[in-house]
């Protein structure tokens, strides 16, 4: 079969193309819940789900406030040179972005100390740039324990492979 196709019939596609083009190229979207407790395990308390989040490139993660009380802000040392902080406002959903590979640590403001903490992980070239950093940060009261937690995770899952 041969396709023949006019000047007009090639305009008109690579018109719609163009238009196509950013819905194309837009990511998927994830969801991260703030929760005050967690549903399987009820002692634990404030807690982002699921702790670890793994992205690509252009994809949108959707900080949601099931529970009123939280936010997400980014922490100082652990996201990529040249990455955009975020901090959201209590009680507040946030959606943010995340172009650049890398590792993007986060925390609840009023309840980082009680190990409210989170990872993101962005695939792609130079997601390991940050790394050493991040592991390097230092947290307080339980948030240390949790990131300790979060990084064996990332260890046994081999989720920056």
């Amino acid at each position: 079969m041969t396709l023949i196709m006019d000047r007009r019939t090639v305009l008109i596609s690579m018109a719609a193309i163009a238009a196509a083009g950013p819905a194309l190229a837009e990511g998927a979207s994830h969801t991260v819940q703030m929760l005050n407790k967690h549903p399987d395990d009820r002692k634990v308390r404030n807690v982002f789900l699921p702790l670890v989040q793994v992205v690509e490139p252009g994809d949108t993660v959707v900080f949601t406030s099931t529970d009123k009380g939280h936010n997400s802000e980014s922490i100082k040392g652990m996201i990529p040179d040249g990455a955009e902080t975020w901090k959201s406002k209590i009680s507040k959903d946030e959606s943010v972005t995340f172009t650049q590979p890398g590792v993007y640590g986060y925390r609840c403001t009023p309840h980082a100390a009680l190990g409210m903490v989170g990872l993101i992980i962005v695939k792609g070239d130079g997601m390991m740039d940050n790394v050493e950093a991040a592991r390097a940060v230092k947290h307080r009261g339980k948030a240390k324990v949790v990131f300790e937690q979060i990084w064996e995770q990332v260890d046994s899952e081999n989720l920056l492979a």
